[in-house]
C-alpha cells in the first residue's frame, strides 16, 4: 500500500515543459482565442446550470442535484488545465515543476474520475426514476445522493492519490524533459521515465478498470432495464418523455468514457503521443462544453427553468 504522501526522489531542479502545438505566430493567436472563448463558454453554460438548479424549486430533485454537481466538476476539472494551457501558447517554452506537474496530475485524474463515477451514480437515479417510479422518493432520498456522492469523490481521491505517488517515485531521467501533451497527463509523463514501467502501466490500466470499465458495464446494466421498463409503456407520449430524459445522460456518457478509454486502456503498442493529445482534448473542451448544451436544449424543464429564471431577473433588475 502506498502511504498518502508523495515523495518525489528527484531533485527540486528536476522540471517539465509541454511541447507546443505550433511555433507560428498567427496560428497561435488563433489557437489561444478558440481555446479561451471554448473556456469561458464552459464556464457560462456550466454555471448556468448550477444558478437555475439553484434558484428553482421545481428541479430540486435527485437528477438536477447530481446534473448541478456535474457541471461543478467540469467547471473544476477544465480550470485545472485551461488556463496553464493557455499560458503555455505564446512564447517559449515555460517549464513547470515536478511538484506542479503532480499537482495538476493529481487534481486533473481525481476531477475526472469522480466525473465518471458521477455519470454512473446519474444512471442509477434514471434506473430508480423508471422501473420504480412509487418507490424514487423513498430510495433517492438527499442522504442517499449526498453519500453516493461523497463516495465517489473519496474512492476519485483514494485512487488519484495512490496512482499519482507511484508515478511520482519513479526517476526521470535529465534536468529539463519535454512532455508531449498539454497537460501533465498519465501516458506522457509515464513515457518519460527512465526506469521500467511495467508495474506502473499495469496499475494504471487496474485504475482505469475500476474508473471507465465498471462503471460503464453498470451504466449499461441500468439502461438495459431502463429500455425495457420504457417498452413496456403504452403511453406513446410517456415513452417519449422516458426516452428524452435519458438520451441526454447516454449522449454525454458516450462521449466521456468512449474518449477516456480510447486513452487509458488501450495498449500502450496500438497508441501514440499525438493521437493522445488530439483525443485529451474532446474530453478536456468538447465534454464539458457540450455537458450543457445536451441537457438543456434536450431537457424541457432546464429550458423552461432557464428562460423563466433569465425572464424573472430581468423584470426584477427593470423594477
Amino acid at each position: 500500500m502506498l502511504v498518502g504522501k508523495l515523495v518525489f526522489n528527484q531533485s527540486d531542479r528536476a522540471e517539465f515543459v509541454f511541447r507546443v502545438f505550433t511555433t507560428a505566430t498567427e496560428f497561435q493567436v488563433l489557437l489561444f482565442l478558440l481555446f479561451l472563448l471554448l473556456y469561458l463558454m464552459i464556464l457560462c453554460g456550466n454555471t448556468a446550470i448550477i444558478w437555475v438548479v439553484c434558484t428553482r424549486s421545481t428541479l430540486r430533485t435527485p437528477m438536477y442535484f447530481f446534473l448541478s454537481n456535474l457541471s461543478f466538476l467540469e467547471i473544476c476539472y477544465t480550470t485545472a488545465v485551461v488556463p496553464l494551457m493557455l499560458s503555455n501558447i505564446f512564447g517559449a517554452q515555460k517549464t513547470i515543476s515536478l511538484a506542479g506537474c503532480g499537482a495538476q496530475m493529481f487534481f486533473f485524474v481525481t476531477l475526472g474520475s469522480t466525473d465518471c463515477f458521477l455519470l454512473a451514480i446519474m444512471a442509477y437515479d434514471r434506473y430508480v426514476a423508471i422501473c420504480h417510479p412509487l418507490h424514487y422518493t423513498l430510495i433517492m432520498t438527499r442522504k442517499l445522493c449526498a453519500q453516493m456522492l461523497v463516495g465517489a469523490l473519496g474512492l476519485a481521491l483514494f485512487l488519484s492519490l495512490q496512482l499519482t505517488a507511484l508515478i511520482f517515485t519513479l526517476p526521470f531521467c535529465g534536468h529539463r524533459q519535454e512532455i508531449n501533451h498539454f497537460l501533465c497527463d498519465v501516458p506522457p509523463v509515464l513515457r518519460l521515465a527512465c526506469a521500467d514501467i511495467h508495474v506502473h502501466q499495469a496499475v494504471l490500466y487496474v485504475v482505469g478498470i475500476l474508473v471507465l470499465t465498471i462503471p460503464f458495464l453498470l451504466i449499461c446494466v441500468s439502461y438495459v432495464f431502463i429500455t425495457c421498463a420504457i417498452l413496456c409503456i403504452r403511453s406513446a407520449e410517456g415513452r417519449r418523455r422516458a426516452f428524452s430524459t435519458c438520451s441526454s445522460h447516454l449522449t454525454v456518457v458516450l462521449l466521456q468514457y468512449g474518449c477516456c478509454s480510447l486513452v487509458y486502456l488501450r495498449p500502450r503498442s496500438s497508441t501514440s503521443e499525438d493521437e493522445d493529445r488530439q483525443i485529451a482534448l474532446v474530453y478536456t473542451f468538447v465534454t464539458p462544453l457540450l455537458n450543457p448544451l445536451i441537457y438543456t436544449l434536450r431537457n424541457k424543464d432546464v429550458k423552461d427553468a432557464l428562460r423563466n429564471a433569465i425572464i424573472h431577473k430581468a423584470a426584477s433588475d427593470a423594477n
